[in-house]
């Protein structure tokens, strides 16, 4: 099979169910940029970050496909898709990383050592992810797919605090 296929050339493309629709369509455009998240995860972990840090995006990576895969399918006919078991994990995650880092008292400055300014990084394009997902409307999106990217750029702004604290670089908080 071709990795080209031609049939984008004129600006459209085909959702799952095989309806054809502009590139710039909001779904399309919501998946994009899941898909971007994906690969500035794979960055954040070739950057280099600690082995619990890199298990746990890799599960991340895994799951945000599930995430594209429901954007991309109107019809509901894919049955991977993030569930609330997948959210409780995220909210552990979340947890247990923050049992390691001191209480926040001011806005962190993103930025610190390579694999937390990529972390900071990633969050705030799953945060302009989850803006358009949320644009397509709760009709359109599983509730489990907006909660799971809303928590998890709050494990990601933790796990760049974690990063920092295990490369012994402080978190530069905004004065």
């Amino acid at each position: 099979m071709k990795i080209y296929t031609r049939t984008g050339d004129g600006g459209e493309t085909a959702l799952f169910d095989g309806t054809r629709v502009s590139k710039a369509d909001p779904r399309v455009d919501a998946y994009g940029h899941v898909d971007e998240l994906n690969a500035l995860l794979g960055q954040v972990r070739a950057a280099g970050v600690p082995a619990d840090i890199d298990e746990q995006l890799d599960r991340i990576q895994r799951d945000l496909f599930a995430v594209g895969a429901v954007l991309a399918d109107p019809s509901s006919r894919i049955a991977a898709r993030v569930s609330a078991v997948d959210i409780q994990r995220l909210e552990q995650w979340i947890d247990a990383a923050e049992a390691e880092l001191p209480p926040l008292r001011r806005f962190v400055v993103p930025g610190g050592s390579p694999g937390a300014a990529a972390l900071h990084l990633a969050r705030t394009v799953c945060r302009r992810a989850e803006r358009h997902i949320v644009s397509l409307g709760s009709e359109a999106v599983p509730v489990e797919t907006v909660t799971y990217v809303n928590r998890l750029s709050d494990l990601l702004f933790v796990l760049a605090r974690l990063a920092n604290r295990r490369a012994n670089v402080p978190d530069r908080e905004w004065e």
